[in-house]
């Protein structure tokens, strides 16, 4: 099995370079305010919507900005290869998952999530700040990894075929239909299995890899070629990380999510 979780002990005395991710889709300055409020000493803060999206974009509603944008995020924060990069949100929360992905998408080799949220860091003894840290602008030689990408002309003939799974992460009801608060067509992208993101949390933290891995290998093998995606390509990322802890070798991410499917096909899926 991956390691893409590591716990608060696992991490104490090791040199990393903290990312914060913390964010609400209910109010998208709320992240940054808690950033200034208060973050572990040394972290950065990535913002789900003006740096780990482009909203200016029209692929669904958390576009992935393109790849000069994203090398110049990571060198203007100063990462680097050689870095750990450790993410953290609130806990149990997609936002970092998001973040994990991209970072694995820009080929950084070491990139690990947090078990635990702010919260319970700051409880468990981690250094505080409010203040902003300064890094000297980085270079990188980004190598992309184009294997864990997956666009909406993929995903259609995934659709098309059945030559690999297409794996739904929204709630029961939604992948069925029956209840869309968001998106303007209901249903889910044909042939698609579902497996929903919230049975991979408990009280603000993700479960265990044990205690989920009966569920997950109920709906996906191993051996099967996955693309994950959700509506906007956020709530995946937690399933692409918990199949990629779980050892699954072949996962893929459809960051334009359902809400770029249905602006090329725009049908009533809920029966296929």
């Amino acid at each position: 099995m991956g390691k893409v979780w590591k716990s608060a002990e696992e991490l104490k005395n090791s040199n990393v370079r903290w990312i914060d991710t913390r964010f609400s889709l209910q109010d998208p300055h709320a992240g940054k305010q808690l950033y200034d409020h208060g973050h572990i000493a040394g972290a950065v803060y990535l913002d789900l919507e003006k740096d780990l999206s482009d909203m200016s974009k029209t692929s669904g509603r958390h576009p992935l900005p393109d790849k000069i944008q994203l090398q110049d995020l990571f060198e203007s924060r100063g990462l680097k290869y050689s870095d750990h990069i450790v993410i953290y949100d609130q806990g149990g929360m997609p936002f970092a998952p998001r973040a994990y992905w991209i970072f694995c998408y820009a080929g950084f080799p070491q990139v690990t999530l947090v078990k635990e949220g702010y919260e319970e860091l700051i409880k468990k003894g981690f250094e505080v700040s409010s203040k902003t840290p300064s890094y000297p602008t980085s270079t990188l030689h980004l190598q992309w990894n184009e294997d864990i990408f997956s666009n909406r002309q993929q995903v259609k003939e995934v659709s098309d075929t059945s030559q690999g799974v297409l794996l739904d992460a929204r709630s029961a009801e939604r992948y069925a239909g029956i209840h869309e608060p968001i998106d303007y067509v209901a249903g889910h992208i044909p042939s698609a299995r579902n497996l929903d993101w919230e049975q991979l949390k408990e009280n603000n933290r993700f479960k265990e890899i044990e205690e989920v891995l009966p569920t997950v290998e109920a709906v996906v093998k191993q051996d099967e070629e996955i693309t994950v995606y959700c509506g906007s390509g956020v709530t995946a990322a937690p399933v692409y990380a918990m199949l990629k802890e779980a050892g699954y070798p072949k996962v893929k991410l459809y960051v334009g999510s359902y809400s770029d499917w249905i602006t090329a096909y725009p049908v009533d899926n809920k029966l296929t």
